[in-house]
C-alpha cells in the first residue's frame, strides 16, 4: 500500500521545466519575440536567448559562439548559414526546418523626400542621387555589397558612398541622419522609429533570405528544443509571421 502511494506521489510530480538555450540572428527575431512568451506559457519551459549574425566573426556570431563551447539548444539563422553549419557536423541530422522568407527593403529618414523605386530604372536613378547609402553586415548586406550593385551595373558608382553598419541596426543610422538610405531585411526596419520604409528593392535585383532553425549537436534538451521549433513553424503562427515583415513558410 505504501509503496502504491509512493508511486501515485512520483507521478504528480510535474516534471522539471527546461532552461532551452537559443542562438538567433537579426532577421527572424520580431517574430520570435512574438511567439515564444505563449510558449513558455504553455509547457512550462523558459528561453533563453543570445543574439548575432549568422556569419562573420564577431564575438557575437553564431558560428563563433558555438565554436567557443556556449550551450545553444536550437539555432535559428539564415538558411544558408544554417547549412554550412549542417555540412561541417555541427547540427542535428533531420533537425532543420525552414521558418520563413525574408526581403530587403529601402528606407529613409521620417520627413524626408520618399524616391520612386517602382522600376528597376526609377530604383538606380534613386540610388545615384542618393548623397550616403548604408546597408547591413549580415546576408541582405553581404548580397548588396557582392551581388546588387553589380547587377545594377552601379557598382563603380555606389561603392564609394556606401557604408557596412557592423553591430546595428541600419534603421538607426537612417533616423539619425547618418545615411541618406538604408538597406536592410523589412522585418529588421519595421520596429526602427524615425523611417519610412519605402518599400522593398524591385524584383529584378531582389534577394530574398531563408530563415531556419536546427538543433546544435550536443544540445541538452533536444525534445523540448524540437517542440519550440514546431511551435515556431506552426502554421497557426503565420499571421503572427507576416505582420513583422516575414513571408510565412507555407508548405512545412
Amino acid at each position: 500500500m505504501a509503496a502504491t502511494l509512493a508511486a501515485g506521489l512520483i507521478l504528480a510530480i510535474p516534471a522539471k521545466a527546461a532552461e532551452l538555450h537559443v542562438m538567433i540572428s537579426g532577421g527572424f527575431t520580431a517574430a520570435y519575440q512574438a511567439l515564444v512568451p505563449g510558449f513558455e506559457t504553455k509547457t512550462g519551459d523558459r528561453v533563453v536567448t543570445a543574439y548575432g549574425p549568422s556569419m562573420g566573426t564577431a564575438p557575437e556570431a553564431i558560428p563563433v559562439r558555438l565554436a567557443r563551447g556556449e550551450p545553444a539548444d536550437v539555432v535559428i539563422m539564415v538558411g544558408y548559414a544554417l547549412d554550412a553549419l549542417d555540412k561541417d557536423g555541427k547540427i542535428t541530422p533531420g533537425s532543420k526546418v525552414a521558418l520563413a522568407d525574408s526581403r530587403i527593403a529601402l528606407a529613409v529618414k521620417a520627413g524626408a523626400k520618399v524616391p520612386d523605386i517602382a522600376t528597376l530604372d526609377a530604383f538606380k536613378t534613386a540610388l545615384l542621387g542618393a548623397s550616403s547609402i548604408a546597408y547591413s553586415d549580415s546576408a541582405s548586406g553581404v548580397y548588396i555589397e557582392k551581388e546588387m550593385y553589380r547587377k545594377l551595373g552601379l557598382e563603380r558608382e555606389l561603392a564609394p558612398k556606401s557604408t557596412m553598419i557592423v553591430a546595428e541596426r541600419v534603421g538607426n543610422v537612417v533616423a539619425r541622419g547618418d545615411a541618406e538610405f538604408g538597406f536592410q531585411q523589412i522585418a529588421e526596419l519595421k520596429p526602427v522609429k524615425g523611417i519610412t520604409i519605402v518599400g522593398p528593392v524591385p524584383p529584378e535585383v531582389q534577394n530574398v533570405t531563408l530563415f531556419s532553425a536546427g538543433i546544435p549537436k550536443g544540445a541538452k534538451h533536444p525534445a523540448e528544443a524540437r517542440a519550440l521549433i514546431s511551435w515556431l513553424s506552426s502554421p497557426d503562427h503565420a499571421a503572427t509571421i507576416a505582420e513583422t515583415g516575414l513571408d510565412p513558410i507555407k508548405a512545412r
